[in-house]
Formats: structure tokens, sequence, C-alpha cells
């Protein structure tokens, strides 16, 4: 309906561009919301007051040159001018039954549109290190980054989703050489573990399989290993010098042609598991971005030339550094250290110099919102390289706090205490943990209620949500039961026996669904989509309660039949953009 609208709109302003009224040069943002007092319309546009100021005109006679230009509708039924210029429609009552035909023709693409088409999006998100598991806090960034990109692409945008996987740097080394303590352990070897190690169970899990294909060929004394080694911060000393020296120690004796081994063998158990889990979480990547292809083909070199044949590079104590601060950063970054070593940093800048490079007109990052500060500096790179800016876009998910009951559970990565997103799924289900997840804004703080998302309850929303497609599919088995059946070209043909409150606020409802998956694709907000479907659920739960719908009136059996539907189709489409099922029976 406001696609109709804005379509008369747009019509309107070509006219009296023709007429000399406007400028050829203004194209006006036609702006449509649903008018919440029924007694001015069903909706109103602020058009004659966008253009007011640019015409030099008065807004209200402005409109009334709008109104006059407006091409005959069958679906408005009257036009009114209101206060200083708002223009509101009042829609044809029979035209509220149009939807439940639409949906019925459509199917599972209606709401589909073509508003992006011809922009190239990359969405990256999860990119957690695969230096571990993949806890709930990971969980949250999956949903929402899934979600948004399933949203772009049902209104029309090219997408392509991406993980970038960090299998270089600092982290990764103090994996490998975690992972090479424990197996020195396995070798009957006695080693204080490190304060700043990875401890997880999986650490040991990898360590034994290692000792076990290869024996002791990792093996070196651990007097080797410790020796003048700075002491860990259990006693007195610093966690980090502690655990930089041992990574230094085991490529010394390990070499370049074994440390390799150890680092790509908990490098591949890791992210195999990563992948597996988010297969079964219900979220594909088209790209697996690797951090260490950057310094293998160059790509790091490149970016730094570029940055420096732009002249923001500058030498300083013996490290090299990028002038951010002259392009919005609160201060300069380091990008390669004084020991030579390029910084993470330096890492993302050539990671973007590639998305732009591949020709993306829109780049969407999905990080944690401990990364805020993040943003400037990435900009000021994006900058620096010639780009514009404004293509990157991106959205900071607080991560979710996990409770059961009162009891808060840890979430440590480098301790080994959390809960995996196996874990959760196994105990929720990946329908609701997926609902959880997206049903509030992703920068909004999030408690995970475990009571709650495995009830079978109305308090549990997906329950809820997922309650009311089940509840039309036993309508219909009851039914085929009863010996009907549902006669669809009838029912269309009584639609407008659809008079009841409960079935006008659900013809409402369902009108809104194709703009609300707009605005929720446009705005990334996934939560839209989520609100929605709980009202059309809480509506058609409120319907069905106050209403028979298989009733001996052929005429109205069928009507009804053809709402409830249509409501169970956008519940599926609406849950399936989601990638939440839609049981038949619960």
């Amino acid at each position: 309906m406001k696609q109709k609208l804005e379509t008369l709109l747009q019509q309107a302003v070509e006219s009296l561009k023709s007429e000399g009224i406007l400028d050829q040069d203004l194209t006006p943002q036609i702006n449509i919301n649903r008018v919440k007092d029924a007694a001015h319309g069903d909706f109103s546009t602020n058009l004659a007051l966008i253009l007011a100021k640019p015409t030099q005109s008065n807004p209200r006679q402005l409109a009334e040159k709008i109104c006059a230009s407006l091409a005959d509708e069958s679906i408005v039924s009257k036009v009114e001018i209101a206060g200083p210029g708002f223009i509101n429609f009042f829609i044809e009552a029979e035209s509220q039954f149009q939807v439940i035909k639409d949906i019925q023709n459509v199917g599972n693409k209606f709401g589909f549109s073509k508003i992006g088409a011809g922009t190239k999006v990359q969405v990256e998100f999860v990119s957690a290190n695969p230096t571990g598991p993949l806890h709930v806090g990971h969980g949250r960034g999956a949903a929402y980054g899934s979600a948004v990109a399933n949203l772009l692409s049902a209104v029309g945008f090219d997408v392509s989703k991406e993980y970038y996987v960090n299998d270089a740097g600092r982290q990764m080394d103090i994996l490998a050489t975690s992972i090479w303590l424990r197996y020195l352990e396995e070798c009957g070897e006695v080693v204080a573990f490190p304060s700043n190690g990875y401890r997880g169970d999986y650490i040991r899990d990898i360590a034994f399989n290692i000792h076990k294909k290869a024996g002791n060929e990792y093996r070196r004394p651990a007097n080797l290993v410790l020796e003048a080694i700075p002491v860990d911060e259990t006693h007195g000393g610093d966690k980090e010098k502690h655990i930089d020296a041992l990574i230094e120690r085991a490529k010394t004796l390990l070499g370049d042609s074994l440390y390799p081994d150890v680092f790509q063998a908990g490098l591949s158990v890791i992210l195999e598991d990563i992948k597996e889990d988010l297969e079964a979480f219900g979220v594909s990547f088209e790209e697996w971005f690797s951090e260490r292809q950057l310094m293998k083909d160059g790509s790091i070199q490149e970016a730094l030339d570029r940055l420096d044949k732009a002249g923001f590079l500058y030498q300083q104590e013996g490290a090299t550094w990028f002038a951010s601060s002259q392009l919005g950063d609160d201060k300069d970054r380091v990008v390669v250290r004084d020991n030579g070593q390029t910084t993470y940093f330096a890492s993302d800048i050539a990671y973007h110099m590639n998305k732009l490079d591949r020709g993306f007109d829109q780049i969407i990052n999905i990080w944690g919102s401990d990364h805020h500060g993040y943003i400037p500096r990435v900009k000021a790179a994006m900058k620096a390289l010639g780009a514009d800016d404004s293509k990157l876009k991106v959205k900071l998910v607080q991560f979710a706090i996990l409770y059961r009951g009162k009891e808060k559970l840890p979430m440590s990565t480098r301790s080994g205490e959390f809960v995996t997103l196996r874990q959760l799924r196994s105990e929720v289900g990946t329908d609701a943990a997926r609902f959880f997840y997206v049903m509030r804004k992703s920068e909004q703080h999030m408690d995970f209620d475990l009571k709650l998302a495995t009830s079978k309850t109305n308090e549990n929303p997906v329950f809820y949500v997922q309650y009311a497609h089940a509840r039309v599919c036993s309508v219909l088995r009851q039914l085929d039961k009863k010996g009907w059946e549902r006669d669809l070209i009838l029912g269309m043909e009584n639609l407008d026996m659809l008079v009841e409150e409960h079935e006008t606020m659900l013809l409402t409802t369902l009108s809104k669904y194709a703009e609300t998956l707009e605005r929720a694709a446009l705005q990334h907000e996934p939560h839209l989509l989520i609100h929605y479907l709980r009202d059309l659920a809480n509506n058609f739960h409120t319907y069905y309660n106050a209403h028979q719908f298989l009733v001996e009136d052929e005429a109205i059996r069928n009507a009804r039949l053809n709402l409830i539907c249509a409501v169970k189709q956008i519940l599926a489409n609406g849950l399936g953009l989601l990638n939440i099922n839609t049981p038949e029976s619960m």
C-alpha cells in the first residue's frame, strides 16, 4: 500500500515539474507514515513541507497543488490536507482485503522488493579468533549477522557473507604455545602452565591427538623450555612477558619446520569446529577470508605503501606510524613495530583495502561492542586509501549475558570457563537461541534467560509465535477430519464478510509486513521483524480464542480460512528470514 502511494506522489511530483511549478533537479525523499488516529485517515506524507523550503512556497498551498496532480487511484477514497501542509490519505475499505490475495499469489516471496537492486554489499560477522570454540557471546553476532544478510537479500541487495579468520598474530601464537605445553605434559614433562595461556579442555584434546599421532617428535625437556623465562604473574612477575618468552622458546626449540605443525594442528581443529557449529546454527558464509593470506600475497605491504604514498606514514622511535589523527581518529596508530613486525591494525587496513578492491558498494562490519573505539581508525584508513568512508557501516553487538535462573554463567574464553554455542543449542534449541538473540537492538544489553527459552508457555516469545503457525495447521487438520475442503476461490469472493474487529486488526497487521521487512533491512534491525511477528501472533491468538473458524456457513468459513492461511504464510516468511523453523504441531 505504501509503495502504491509513493508511486502516486512521485507521479504528482513529475507532473508539477513538467508544469514548471517544481524545478527539474528536485528529487525529494517521499516519506509515508501510518496515521495513528483513524479520524485523520490511514496514511500521511510531509512531502509538501519538505518541498516548501527549496521552492520558497507556502506548504499548504503546495500541498493543494500536489493533491490536484494526483492520479485517480481506486484504493484511495479521500485525500485531505491537514495542519501546516500534511497530506492524509483515506484508503478504500475494500482494498484492505487485497493483501490476502497478494499473499496467496506471491507466497514465500511476499514482501520482497528490488529496492537494493544493483548494490553489492559485504556483511562480515562473527570473525571470532580461532582460539577456541564459539561461545554464547559469539552466537548473538552470528544470529544478528545472518539475519541482516537475509533481510538485505530479500529487498534486492547482492549480499556476500564473510568470516574474517584471524589466523595470524600473537593470540594464535599463544594458542599454539598452550597446545605445545599440554602436549609436553602428555609426554610426561612437568611444565607450569602459564596464567595467560588457553586453559580449556579442548586444548588438552588437541594436544592428546598430536601426541597420539606424532609420539615424542615435538617433545623437548622441561628445563630447556623454562630456562631463563621471566616469571609468571602467579609468582610476582609479568604474565605478558612470561607468555611472550614462552612463545619465542617454542619457536626456537621447534624451529621453522615443527612449530608450524603445532600451530596448524590447533588452527585446523578449532576452525573446523567453528564451521560445524555455525552450520548447525543456520549460518553460512560465501567467503572465509584468511589474515595469513594478506601476509603471503603482500597485501599488507601494498596497503602501507599506499598510505605512505598518500603522505600518512611517518617514523618515530623506530616504529612506523599512521597519522590517523589527521582523518578523525583520536590519536595516531602504530602499523609497524620497532621490531619490524606489522600490527593487527596494519592487517585490518589491508583487509579493508581488499574489500574495496573487490568492488563492494557497501561494507557492513558486525563487531563486538568492545570494538567501538576501533571504528574511527578504520574509517581513517579508508579515507587515507582514497575511499569514501561512508561505504563502511559498523554495527556493534553487545555480548549476551547468560543466566540459569538467578545464576550468572561464566564467559571467559582464556580460562576455558564458558558456555559454548553448541551447549546452548543443545539446551534451548537453535530456534529459541536465534529468536532471543535478535529480539533486541544489537547494541542493547541482553540477558539470556535459559529457563524462559525452554518453557512451553505464552511468556516464551518464540514458542508464542511458532504456536500461532502450528495452530493454523491444526485448524486445517480439523477441516480435513470434518470431511471439508478449503475452497480458495469461494473464500476470496467473500472476503467482505471479514468484518469482525479481530479480523480488521489482522488485516491491518498483515498489510504492514512488507514495509516492516523493508525498514528492518535498510536499518539493519531484525528486531523490528521480531516485534512484528509477535504482534501478528498475538492478534491471531486473540482471534482464535474469540471466533470459530470451521463454521457451517461455507462463505464465511472459507473467507476466514483464507485469512488465517495468510497469517500462516507471513509467519513462515518472517521466521524463515531469521532461519527459524515453523513447526506444524507443538
